[in-house]
């Protein structure tokens, strides 16, 4: 379930600038979040604490921004306001790209629905609305920290960008190019699935070629091996309804951009519904 990386290597086309400096990389699951396993919340502690530490250590990485990467209905950013919602999974929860925004704004696909409840469980945010001038004693205003406190890992601002499940590679590459100029320092938080085809329970049914898939992204993942990724076929992909393909696949660009090295670690990899979890943190060497 876990592995360390081989060093990768690429050419920056941003000279002495490195605009992703961390990647953490995690599924999307509804059921990720407890209040929605209700009963069955235990059965994915594991998955829970291994997306917890990938997004400490993406935070610790001291970005100037966060984005959160997952896909969507089309491809393109989605700037806040926005907010996702669970209650089509049965919990009347609203989960907002950013605490303290002034309305709902935009609307997240899941993906990045779970990617925000991640990040909210850092509390790694400053809320938009800005601190009241006065403040009462014995109280601290909404973002800042009190005396004798510990500030959040990270105060970075939040976006947040989907893309189309069957975006091709150009498309993709332009995305990248979009994520990496975010900001100086950026940090990406990716969220997918592997297959869903692990079984004949699963949401796919059975395929043989599901586990071989998903063999070869968790050995890419844990490796950091930008070719790999890259090289995931989209109609194979699809048909095994590997939803992280594309996030994958910017993810990959965007590092090879970056250029520079690479070290990769896979926290975790399950196919407990039939659905392929993976959980891996990249950092640069």
């Amino acid at each position: 379930m876990t592995g360390s990386a081989r060093r990768r290597t690429g050419d920056s086309r941003y000279g002495e600038r490195v605009p992703l400096v961390a990647a953490a990389v995690c599924p999307h699951p509804p059921l990720l979040v407890p209040e929605v396993a209700g009963s069955a919340a235990p059965e994915l502690d594991d998955l829970r604490t291994a997306c917890d530490t990938a997004v400490r250590r993406l935070l610790a990485a001291d970005p100037d921004r966060v984005v959160l990467l997952g896909t969507g209905p089309v491809t393109g950013p989605i700037r806040p306001p926005a907010t996702g919602s669970l209650q089509p999974w049965g919990v009347d929860m609203d989960v907002p790209l950013v605490p303290g925004q002034p309305d709902r704004g935009a609307v997240l696909p899941l993906s990045l629905t779970i990617g925000a409840w991640l990040l909210a469980r850092h509390d790694a945010r400053p809320p938009l609305t800005a601190a009241p001038a006065h403040t009462a004693p014995g109280h601290t205003a909404p973002g800042h920290t009190a005396p004798g406190h510990t500030a959040p890992a990270s105060a970075a601002p939040v976006s947040a960008v989907q893309v189309a499940a069957d975006a091709g590679m150009a498309e993709l590459a332009a995305l990248a190019d979009q994520v990496s100029a975010a900001g100086d320092r950026v940090a990406l938080l990716v969220l997918g699935d592997g297959s869903a085809c692990r079984g004949e329970k699963s949401p796919g049914y059975d395929d043989p070629r599901a586990l071989p898939y998903d063999q070869r992204v968790a050995g890419a993942l844990a490796d950091a091996d930008l070719d790999v990724l890259l090289g995931l076929d989209p109609v194979v992909s699809a048909e095994l309804k590997a939803a992280g393909r594309a996030p994958w696949q910017v993810l990959a660009s965007a590092a090879r951009a970056a250029g520079g090295g690479w070290r990769g670690e896979l926290l975790h990899d399950s196919a407990p519904y039939g659905v392929a979890y993976f959980v891996a943190s990249w950092e640069r060497v």
